[in-house]
């Protein structure tokens, strides 16, 4: 195995993307060679990932982003999102290793252009280098995509990171024209169904922001705990539950099927375990 490389730095002081007035500040860690071992300690300590580049809140006066993760075993759906998942019985899922193609970048162009319209996005396009950066490099052996299909049709990518005892939400786009189905739910009823098919008790959804309606949904899907402060690595992170989040914005659901198959055409995959029956 190669030796990991980690070089560390801090971002310098912008506007927050998520809580308007406010100012963010991100600490870095660039890791080459990527083992599991280190990602899971950086996970359970509040650190994202995108591509080989890992990133956790630095902001001096603001706390507000929390990271969250789900207790895989007592999850059950509510009504709504039982709803959801009989709305998208015609899905299929299919799990292979992160990669790039021209259908992503077609979906993922689509996908943007349609929230910079209807939310204001920042305008950004469908760069295939970008794309691979973000998702596709730094994989390592835990680097993964959820590919959901209505028949030949993609209609939704979700990354998603597996390691021993956890799953990670990377992120999810989906096809505008099929936002009635709710694919931000779906893909995260289906990561729940992932991590139970292979007994893995946790989910994490990345950062909880109660005042952020493109952030707050992660508090309906309980039980879920939340980190305590920013953990050093030579301490032990403390998860709290959060038995009842106070109320939140209006969630406004991220780019979060029934039966796996194999698809010639997209390449050697593997089947993402049973479908979401929750």
């Amino acid at each position: 195995m190669k030796a990991e490389v980690i070089r560390e730095y801090t971002g310098r002081e912008k506007n927050c993307e998520y809580l308007p007035g406010r100012l963010s500040k991100s600490r870095y860690r660039y890791v080459e060679n990527c083992s599991q071992e280190t990602y899971a300690r950086m996970l359970e300590r509040g650190w994202r990932r995108f591509g080989r580049l890992f990133f956790r809140p630095a902001c001096a006066a603001c706390d507000e982003c929390l990271s969250l993760r789900i207790d895989v075993d007592r999850f059950r759906p509510n009504r709504s999102m039982r709803r959801n998942l009989h709305r998208n019985r015609d899905l299929e899922v299919l799990l292979r290793p992160a990669s790039l193609t021209a259908e992503h970048l077609e979906l993922y162009g689509r996908y943007h252009a349609d929230m910079t319209q209807r939310k204001g996005w920042s305008e950004k396009g469908a760069d295939p280098f970008d794309y691979f950066h973000g998702f596709v490099e730094g994989r390592e052996d835990f680097g993964y995509e959820m590919l959901y299909l209505l028949g030949d049709q993609l209609l939704g990518v979700a990354l998603v990171d597996l390691l021993p005892a956890a799953v990670s939400a990377v992120y999810c786009y989906y096809e505008p024209s099929e936002r009635d189905r709710g694919l931000g739910v779906y893909s995260v009823l289906q990561q729940i169904a992932l991590a139970r098919s292979r007994d893995i008790a946790l989910l994490y959804l990345g950062y909880w922001i109660r005042d952020s309606p493109s952030m707050c949904y992660k508090s309906l899907y309980r039980p879920h705990a939340l980190l305590r402060g920013r953990p050093p690595f030579d301490e032990r992170p403390e998860w709290v539950e959060n038995p009842s989040p106070r109320p939140s914005p209006t969630p406004s659901h991220p780019p979060v099927g029934r039966g796996c198959r194999h698809h010639p055409s997209r390449g050697d995959k593997e089947k993402a375990g049973p479908k979401a029956g929750l």
